[in-house]
Protein backbone atom coordinates (compact mmCIF):
# COMPACT_ATOMS: atom_id res chain seq x y z
CA UNK A 1 0.00 0.00 0.00
CA UNK A 2 1.55 3.30 -1.12
CA UNK A 3 -0.06 5.45 1.58
CA UNK A 4 -0.10 2.99 4.46
CA UNK A 5 -2.29 5.14 6.71
CA UNK A 6 -4.84 6.02 4.02
CA UNK A 7 -7.36 3.23 3.63
CA UNK A 8 -10.83 2.12 4.63
CA UNK A 9 -14.19 3.88 4.59
CA UNK A 10 -14.14 7.67 4.24
CA UNK A 11 -17.75 8.90 4.04
CA UNK A 12 -18.21 12.07 2.00
CA UNK A 13 -20.21 14.24 4.37
CA UNK A 14 -23.40 15.95 3.28
CA UNK A 15 -23.93 19.70 3.51
CA UNK A 16 -26.99 20.28 5.69
CA UNK A 17 -28.87 23.57 5.53
CA UNK A 18 -30.90 25.51 8.07
CA UNK A 19 -34.37 26.94 7.38
CA UNK A 20 -32.82 30.29 6.39
CA UNK A 21 -30.72 28.64 3.66
CA UNK A 22 -27.38 28.86 5.46
CA UNK A 23 -25.31 25.91 6.63
CA UNK A 24 -26.66 24.09 9.69
CA UNK A 25 -23.92 23.96 12.31
CA UNK A 26 -25.63 21.48 14.60
CA UNK A 27 -26.42 19.02 11.81
CA UNK A 28 -22.83 19.08 10.60
CA UNK A 29 -21.54 18.35 14.10
CA UNK A 30 -24.05 15.52 14.59
CA UNK A 31 -23.06 13.95 11.27
CA UNK A 32 -19.35 14.00 12.11
CA UNK A 33 -19.86 12.57 15.59
CA UNK A 34 -22.11 9.80 14.30
CA UNK A 35 -19.66 8.81 11.57
CA UNK A 36 -16.81 8.62 14.07
CA UNK A 37 -18.94 6.52 16.40
CA UNK A 38 -19.84 4.31 13.43
CA UNK A 39 -16.23 3.14 13.16
CA UNK A 40 -15.26 4.72 9.84
CA UNK A 41 -11.57 5.11 9.04
CA UNK A 42 -11.55 8.73 7.88
CA UNK A 43 -13.84 11.58 6.88
CA UNK A 44 -14.18 13.49 3.62
CA UNK A 45 -15.77 16.75 2.51
CA UNK A 46 -15.95 18.94 -0.57
CA UNK A 47 -17.22 16.44 -3.13
CA UNK A 48 -20.42 16.10 -5.13
CA UNK A 49 -22.34 14.74 -2.12
CA UNK A 50 -21.17 17.75 -0.14
CA UNK A 51 -23.07 19.89 -2.67
CA UNK A 52 -19.85 21.47 -3.92
CA UNK A 53 -21.69 22.82 -6.97
CA UNK A 54 -24.01 24.91 -4.76
CA UNK A 55 -21.64 26.14 -2.02
CA UNK A 56 -19.92 29.51 -2.04
CA UNK A 57 -16.17 29.69 -1.49
CA UNK A 58 -16.78 30.93 2.06
CA UNK A 59 -19.14 28.01 2.74
CA UNK A 60 -16.57 25.51 1.45
CA UNK A 61 -14.04 27.00 3.85
CA UNK A 62 -16.63 26.77 6.63
CA UNK A 63 -17.38 23.08 6.08
CA UNK A 64 -13.66 22.25 6.20
CA UNK A 65 -13.19 24.30 9.38
CA UNK A 66 -16.19 22.69 11.07
CA UNK A 67 -15.07 19.19 10.13
CA UNK A 68 -11.57 19.81 11.49
CA UNK A 69 -12.98 21.29 14.69
CA UNK A 70 -15.45 18.47 15.27
CA UNK A 71 -13.06 15.70 14.29
CA UNK A 72 -10.36 17.14 16.55
CA UNK A 73 -7.66 14.83 15.20
CA UNK A 74 -9.55 11.62 15.93
CA UNK A 75 -9.57 10.55 12.26
CA UNK A 76 -7.73 11.62 9.10
CA UNK A 77 -9.53 14.09 6.84
CA UNK A 78 -9.65 14.26 3.05
CA UNK A 79 -10.79 17.40 1.22
CA UNK A 80 -11.98 17.41 -2.38
CA UNK A 81 -11.16 20.50 -4.43
CA UNK A 82 -13.84 21.38 -6.99
CA UNK A 83 -12.75 24.91 -7.91
CA UNK A 84 -12.74 25.66 -11.67
CA UNK A 85 -9.12 26.86 -12.00
CA UNK A 86 -5.76 25.55 -10.87
CA UNK A 87 -5.11 28.77 -8.94
CA UNK A 88 -8.40 28.45 -7.06
CA UNK A 89 -7.71 24.78 -6.24
CA UNK A 90 -4.26 25.71 -4.92
CA UNK A 91 -5.85 28.37 -2.69
CA UNK A 92 -8.40 25.85 -1.40
CA UNK A 93 -5.61 23.32 -0.82
CA UNK A 94 -3.91 25.85 1.44
CA UNK A 95 -7.12 26.19 3.47
CA UNK A 96 -7.43 22.41 3.75
CA UNK A 97 -3.79 22.03 4.83
CA UNK A 98 -4.17 24.79 7.42
CA UNK A 99 -7.04 22.84 8.98
CA UNK A 100 -5.05 19.61 9.13
CA UNK A 101 -6.27 17.70 6.09
CA UNK A 102 -4.18 14.58 5.47
CA UNK A 103 -4.83 14.32 1.73
CA UNK A 104 -6.58 16.04 -1.14
CA UNK A 105 -8.74 14.94 -4.06
CA UNK A 106 -8.76 17.09 -7.20
CA UNK A 107 -11.72 17.34 -9.55
CA UNK A 108 -11.10 18.25 -13.20
CA UNK A 109 -11.94 21.72 -14.52
CA UNK A 110 -15.52 22.31 -15.75
CA UNK A 111 -14.88 21.96 -19.48
CA UNK A 112 -16.82 19.90 -22.00
CA UNK A 113 -13.82 18.00 -23.34
CA UNK A 114 -10.19 17.53 -22.36
CA UNK A 115 -7.41 15.21 -23.48
CA UNK A 116 -5.17 13.26 -21.13
CA UNK A 117 -2.44 15.84 -21.77
CA UNK A 118 -4.81 18.68 -20.85
CA UNK A 119 -5.82 17.05 -17.58
CA UNK A 120 -2.27 16.02 -16.70
CA UNK A 121 -1.21 19.66 -17.12
CA UNK A 122 -4.10 20.91 -14.96
CA UNK A 123 -3.69 18.37 -12.16
CA UNK A 124 0.10 18.64 -12.30
CA UNK A 125 -0.02 22.40 -11.78
CA UNK A 126 -2.01 21.93 -8.59
CA UNK A 127 -0.01 18.93 -7.37
CA UNK A 128 3.31 20.74 -7.79
CA UNK A 129 2.06 23.61 -5.61
CA UNK A 130 0.95 21.54 -2.60
CA UNK A 131 2.76 19.40 -0.07
CA UNK A 132 -0.02 16.95 0.80
CA UNK A 133 -0.63 13.64 -0.95
CA UNK A 134 -2.91 14.24 -3.93
CA UNK A 135 -5.69 12.10 -5.31
CA UNK A 136 -7.67 12.48 -8.53
CA UNK A 137 -11.43 12.06 -8.75
CA UNK A 138 -11.73 10.17 -12.01
CA UNK A 139 -15.46 10.19 -12.63
CA UNK A 140 -16.29 10.85 -16.30
CA UNK A 141 -19.76 9.33 -15.85
CA UNK A 142 -20.66 11.97 -13.25
CA UNK A 143 -18.34 14.90 -14.03
CA UNK A 144 -18.17 14.55 -17.79
CA UNK A 145 -14.41 14.19 -18.34
CA UNK A 146 -11.63 12.06 -16.91
CA UNK A 147 -8.24 10.48 -17.46
CA UNK A 148 -7.62 7.11 -19.04
CA UNK A 149 -5.91 4.51 -16.86
CA UNK A 150 -2.72 5.17 -18.82
CA UNK A 151 -3.16 8.89 -18.22
CA UNK A 152 -3.38 8.35 -14.46
CA UNK A 153 -0.17 6.31 -14.52
CA UNK A 154 1.57 9.03 -16.53
CA UNK A 155 0.32 11.74 -14.16
CA UNK A 156 1.80 9.83 -11.23
CA UNK A 157 5.08 9.37 -13.11
CA UNK A 158 5.42 13.08 -13.81
CA UNK A 159 4.10 14.24 -10.42
CA UNK A 160 5.02 11.66 -7.75
CA UNK A 161 2.86 13.22 -5.00
CA UNK A 162 -0.22 12.23 -7.03
CA UNK A 163 -0.52 8.91 -5.28
CA UNK A 164 -4.27 8.30 -4.99
CA UNK A 165 -7.27 7.78 -7.25
CA UNK A 166 -10.91 8.16 -6.32
CA UNK A 167 -12.51 6.15 -9.08
CA UNK A 168 -16.20 5.93 -9.89
CA UNK A 169 -16.16 2.67 -11.77
CA UNK A 170 -17.86 -0.68 -12.08
CA UNK A 171 -16.13 -3.88 -11.03
CA UNK A 172 -14.48 -4.47 -14.41
CA UNK A 173 -13.16 -0.91 -14.54
CA UNK A 174 -11.81 -1.32 -11.00
CA UNK A 175 -9.93 -4.43 -12.03
CA UNK A 176 -8.42 -2.71 -15.07
CA UNK A 177 -7.32 0.30 -13.00
CA UNK A 178 -5.74 -1.92 -10.34
CA UNK A 179 -3.77 -3.78 -13.01
CA UNK A 180 -2.70 -0.57 -14.75
CA UNK A 181 -1.43 1.11 -11.58
CA UNK A 182 0.13 -2.14 -10.30
CA UNK A 183 0.39 -1.06 -6.66
CA UNK A 184 1.88 2.36 -7.43
CA UNK A 185 -1.21 4.29 -6.29
CA UNK A 186 -3.74 4.04 -3.47
CA UNK A 187 -7.16 3.29 -4.94
CA UNK A 188 -10.58 4.25 -3.60
CA UNK A 189 -13.89 3.65 -5.32
CA UNK A 190 -17.08 5.68 -5.05
CA UNK A 191 -20.56 5.02 -6.50
CA UNK A 192 -21.78 4.80 -2.90
CA UNK A 193 -20.22 1.37 -2.53
CA UNK A 194 -22.32 -0.76 -4.86
CA UNK A 195 -19.06 -2.46 -5.95
CA UNK A 196 -17.46 -2.49 -2.49
CA UNK A 197 -16.68 -6.20 -2.30
CA UNK A 198 -15.51 -6.48 -5.92
CA UNK A 199 -13.35 -3.36 -5.73
CA UNK A 200 -11.64 -4.64 -2.57
CA UNK A 201 -11.14 -8.01 -4.23
CA UNK A 202 -9.56 -6.21 -7.21
CA UNK A 203 -6.99 -4.64 -4.90
CA UNK A 204 -8.61 -1.33 -3.96
CA UNK A 205 -7.73 0.19 -0.59
CA UNK A 206 -11.04 1.71 0.40
CA UNK A 207 -14.25 3.49 -0.43
CA UNK A 208 -15.60 7.03 -0.34
CA UNK A 209 -19.36 6.51 0.03
CA UNK A 210 -21.99 8.77 1.59
CA UNK A 211 -22.82 8.47 5.29
CA UNK A 212 -26.13 6.68 4.60
CA UNK A 213 -24.87 3.18 5.55
CA UNK A 214 -21.33 4.04 6.65
CA UNK A 215 -21.47 2.02 9.87
CA UNK A 216 -22.31 -1.14 7.89
CA UNK A 217 -19.74 -0.41 5.19
CA UNK A 218 -17.02 0.15 7.80
CA UNK A 219 -17.77 -3.26 9.29
CA UNK A 220 -17.80 -4.88 5.83
CA UNK A 221 -14.36 -3.40 5.14
CA UNK A 222 -13.01 -4.57 8.50
CA UNK A 223 -14.31 -8.10 7.91
CA UNK A 224 -12.83 -8.21 4.40
CA UNK A 225 -9.43 -6.92 5.52
CA UNK A 226 -9.37 -9.50 8.34
CA UNK A 227 -9.93 -12.29 5.79
CA UNK A 228 -13.54 -12.83 6.93
CA UNK A 229 -14.98 -12.66 3.44
CA UNK A 230 -18.16 -14.63 4.09
CA UNK A 231 -19.13 -12.26 6.88
CA UNK A 232 -18.30 -9.28 4.67
CA UNK A 233 -20.40 -10.64 1.80
CA UNK A 234 -23.37 -11.38 4.06
CA UNK A 235 -23.46 -7.82 5.34
CA UNK A 236 -22.95 -6.44 1.84
CA UNK A 237 -25.86 -8.43 0.43
CA UNK A 238 -28.07 -7.05 3.18
CA UNK A 239 -27.58 -3.40 2.15
CA UNK A 240 -27.09 -3.80 -1.60
CA UNK A 241 -30.77 -3.05 -2.41
CA UNK A 242 -30.42 0.26 -0.55
CA UNK A 243 -27.19 1.18 -2.33
CA UNK A 244 -28.75 0.36 -5.70
CA UNK A 245 -31.83 2.46 -4.90
CA UNK A 246 -29.70 5.46 -3.96
CA UNK A 247 -27.11 5.36 -6.75
CA UNK A 248 -29.40 6.15 -9.68
CA UNK A 249 -27.77 9.56 -10.08
CA UNK A 250 -25.94 12.14 -7.97
CA UNK A 251 -29.08 14.27 -7.70
CA UNK A 252 -31.16 11.24 -6.69
CA UNK A 253 -28.58 10.42 -4.03
CA UNK A 254 -28.58 13.99 -2.72
CA UNK A 255 -32.36 13.89 -2.49
CA UNK A 256 -32.91 10.52 -0.82
CA UNK A 257 -29.53 9.65 0.70
CA UNK A 258 -29.37 12.91 2.61
CA UNK A 259 -32.88 12.30 3.95
CA UNK A 260 -31.97 8.78 5.05
CA UNK A 261 -28.85 10.07 6.81
CA UNK A 262 -30.92 12.81 8.46
CA UNK A 263 -33.37 10.21 9.78
CA UNK A 264 -30.51 8.12 11.13
CA UNK A 265 -29.12 11.24 12.84
CA UNK A 266 -32.47 12.08 14.42
CA UNK A 267 -32.90 15.28 12.37
CA UNK A 268 -36.52 16.21 11.80
CA UNK A 269 -36.28 18.24 8.59
CA UNK A 270 -34.00 18.41 5.55
CA UNK A 271 -33.85 21.82 3.91
CA UNK A 272 -32.73 21.77 0.30
CA UNK A 273 -30.94 24.32 -1.85
CA UNK A 274 -32.21 24.39 -5.43
CA UNK A 275 -32.83 20.64 -5.32
CA UNK A 276 -33.09 19.13 -8.79
CA UNK A 277 -35.32 16.32 -7.53
CA UNK A 278 -38.35 16.75 -5.29
CA UNK A 279 -38.72 13.76 -2.97
CA UNK A 280 -41.52 11.40 -3.90
CA UNK A 281 -43.86 10.04 -1.22
CA UNK A 282 -42.93 6.44 -2.01
CA UNK A 283 -39.22 7.28 -2.01
CA UNK A 284 -39.59 8.79 1.45
CA UNK A 285 -41.45 5.66 2.54
CA UNK A 286 -38.52 3.54 1.32
CA UNK A 287 -36.07 5.74 3.27
CA UNK A 288 -38.21 5.46 6.40
CA UNK A 289 -38.17 1.68 6.09
CA UNK A 290 -34.38 1.57 5.70
CA UNK A 291 -33.90 4.00 8.58
CA UNK A 292 -35.95 1.72 10.81
CA UNK A 293 -33.98 -1.33 9.67
CA UNK A 294 -30.54 0.25 10.07
CA UNK A 295 -31.13 2.26 13.26
CA UNK A 296 -28.98 5.18 14.43
CA UNK A 297 -25.98 5.95 12.22
CA UNK A 298 -23.52 5.91 15.10
CA UNK A 299 -24.61 2.51 16.40
CA UNK A 300 -23.20 -0.92 15.63
CA UNK A 301 -24.86 -2.55 12.60
CA UNK A 302 -27.96 -4.53 13.44
CA UNK A 303 -27.96 -8.25 12.76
Amino acid sequence: MVNATIHGIYPMLYSFYAADGGLDRGAHRAQTEACIAAGVHGLATGGLASDCRRLTVAEKHQTVAWLAEDCAGRLPISVTLSEPTAAAQIAMAEVAAAHGAEWLVLQPPPVKAASDDDLIAFFGTVADAVSLPVGIQNAPEYIGIGLSDEGLVELHRRHPNVTLVKAEGDAIACGRLARATDGAMTLFNGRNGIELIDSLAAGFDGLIPRPDAANVQARIYDHFRAGEREAAMAMFKDILPLLSFLMISVDHLLCYGKRLTARRLGLDTVHGRSDVITPDAFGLEVMARWSSKLGPLGAAPRA
